[in-house]
């Protein structure tokens, strides 16, 4: 069973159930929501999976879920379900930041592709964080005189110019140098300026 849950909105109940079917035999988790605002009141920013959302239903729509969901800083990939007249507000679904759309009468294969772009998306999106706060942990174990031979080392500037602008000596300036390349945990100096921005270390 995928550790990923994907989650289906839809009024149809005949889709849902057989939206539920087909991804539970393909091993995926699955919830399903009749409504936007059923869906809107389960959503916790913790959710980790996929969203297959309906454009058309009755009180709130797929739209409005997806500016609703924006405002409360969704992370979860969507991917939106419309009908043939429904292309164009499909559209301005990937506006709001839908992952992709794909047409009803439902094709099997495209869902199964659709789903499986959005749980790679996901599995992205969760190394990228963990990326963050591994760099972020790091960063936290400079001592202030490393952070700023780090954020002039992003600068492009060479051991001469940090000492200079430090009032330090050159050769501390590579001791520094070489403490944040171990703490940092970085393969190169290209490698290191990499994480730095990664951390938003801005030149």
């Amino acid at each position: 069973m995928s550790e990923h849950e994907i989650f289906i909105v839809d009024d149809d109940p005949a889709v849902r159930d057989s939206l539920a079917v087909l991804l539970e035999v393909e091993g995926y988790r699955v919830r399903v929501f009749d409504s936007a605002e059923s869906f809107l009141e389960a959503w916790t920013p913790q959710l980790q999976g996929g969203l297959l959302l309906d454009v058309r239903m009755p009180g709130m729509d797929g739209l409005e879920l997806l500016e609703r969901l924006n405002k409360l800083g969704n992370h979860l990939p969507v991917v939106v379900m419309t009908g043939h007249g429904d292309v164009p507000l499909a559209v301005r679904s990937m506006k709001l930041g839908a992952l992709d759309f794909i047409e009803k009468p439902l094709s099997d294969t495209l869902l199964l592709e659709a789903v499986r772009t959005m749980i790679a998306y996901e599995k992205e999106r969760q190394e990228r964080c963990r990326e963050q706060q591994e760099i972020a942990a790091r960063l936290a174990e400079l001592t202030p005189r490393e952070r700023d031979v780090l954020e002039k080392l992003v600068l492009g500037q060479p051991n001469k110019v940090i000492a200079y602008e430090l009032d330090i000596s050159a050769r501390t300036v590579e001791v520094h140098r070489a403490r944040v390349m171990e703490k940092m945990k970085a393969k190169s100096l290209s490698h290191l300026v990499r994480m730095a921005l990664q951390a938003g270390i801005e030149v």
